[in-house]
């Protein structure tokens, strides 16, 4: 198997073509009922292994837009490519916590693309220094212990003010964990690093989000 593609290997050009193709597996699903296949003209590296989420959300002119789904791979068993369309699909129609998109509300849709980097293990023997691993803005988490597993994508805290220790308590909640599990021996803590391309409206020009100058911005704070 070749080696996992790296967010960092991608273009702007990229990621539009990511984004737009999400869309598109969307609306071929809703349409046509059918499952799309990867278009002639990918990038024939696109086909390496990747790692990818898919985050939709219904858009709101001049607001925080709401999130609609939100699914996709921690672990590169898919192409990018395939990983992309699965989980456009799957965060449009499989997100346990929604109802499955419906046709109509496509045009009220903005879709976000995620790729990830490999996991990297930053648990250590001395839990307070796990903090010092972790960048806002660039750095998506893992908290895991035996069959409790979740993540948070880079752009939450950022989005939310979190600072570093409240974005591993957070991502100790998704995981269905006390927020102090990070503490505790026998809980592993992974993060990876994610570029973030967007919609800047339905049907919008595709951009990618600095989360670093968006977390100083907006939430008025310094990473260092």
């Amino acid at each position: 198997m070749s080696e996992a593609i790296h967010p960092r290997e991608l273009s702007l050009e990229d990621g539009i073509f990511l984004v737009k193709l999400a869309r598109r597996a969307v609306e071929e699903k809703l349409i046509s009922d059918i499952t799309l296949k990867p278009p002639a003209d990918t990038p024939r590296y696109m086909y390496r292994p990747g790692m990818v989420f898919t985050t939709i959300e219904s858009y709101r002119p001049g607001g925080r837009s709401v999130l609609r789904g939100c699914i996709g791979f921690l672990s590169p068993i898919y192409s990018l490519i395939e990983a992309t369309i699965k989980s456009a699909l799957e965060a449009a129609f499989g997100d346990p916590r929604f109802p499955p998109v419906r046709k109509h509300e496509l045009p009220n849709l903005v879709f976000e693309v995620t790729v990830l980097s490999m996991p990297i293990n930053i648990t250590r023997e001395d839990r307070f220094s796990i903090l010092k691993e972790i960048v806002i803005g660039r750095d998506g988490l893992i908290v895991e212990k035996g069959f409790y597993k979740g993540t948070l994508l880079p752009a939450v805290p950022v989005e939310y003010c979190w600072d570093v220790e409240t974005f591993v308590s957070e991502t100790c909640l998704k995981a269905g964990l006390e927020p102090d599990c990070w503490l505790k021996h026998g809980v592993e803590i992974y993060r990876y690093e994610g570029r973030v391309y967007r919609e800047v409206k339905p049907y919008g020009d595709v951009v990618e989000r600095d989360l670093v100058k968006e977390f100083i911005q907006a939430c008025g704070k310094s990473l260092f």
